[in-house]
């Protein structure tokens, strides 16, 4: 019996941080690492809400800092389940900054993040399927997977003939 696909709008998760001193760098920005956590926090909770189980970070990538993070800054971080594997899921994460006076966001960082689902042995265990609903929700699901192989490909665990783009350009 097969796992019930889920949406992704069901894992979406809204963290919200404040910067406070102990958070920042001697420049008075919030520091990478710290932002780094608060963005693993966010997308641990959004895999989870996906698989119903405990999730373990297996991957970061894709970081990109478009802005920096001021100290007292309002920071919002948006993640959500992009697509499903067999016991992994990427999530995609967005960062904003908001100011709290004129309710205006402005988009500092993103990410992708990958997890695996596990049992209470710690043991990788199947997920749900993604079923995207939006438009956006399909081009991020058709494009998990151009990165879920590039990644394998980078690490070795994937030979270029076994992949969909590969196959692709075969078939001419």
């Amino acid at each position: 019996m097969g796992l019930k696909p889920k949406h992704p709008s069901e894992s979406y998760t809204l963290m919200t941080q404040v910067v406070l001193p102990n958070d920042t760098n001697p420049l008075g920005n919030l520091m990478g690492g710290r932002l780094l956590q608060w963005m693993d926090i966010a997308a641990s909770v959004a895999a989870s809400r996906h698989s119903n189980r405990v999730c373990v970070t297996v991957g970061v990538d894709h970081v990109e800092f478009h802005a920096p993070i001021k100290l007292g800054s309002v920071v919002l971080i948006e993640a959500k389940v992009t697509r499903a594997f067999n016991t992994s899921m990427e999530v995609k994460i967005n960062v904003y900054i908001e100011d709290v006076l004129t309710g205006k966001r402005i988009r500092s960082n993103e990410a992708y993040y990958t997890f695996v689902a596990v049992d209470q042995l710690g043991r990788p265990i199947p997920v749900n399927p993604i079923e995207p609903q939006s438009e956006e929700e399909k081009k991020e699901y058709e494009n998990a997977l151009k990165r879920r192989e590039l990644r394998l490909l980078l690490s070795g665990r994937m030979k270029p003939e076994e992949t969909k783009f590969f196959q692709l350009i075969e078939k001419g």
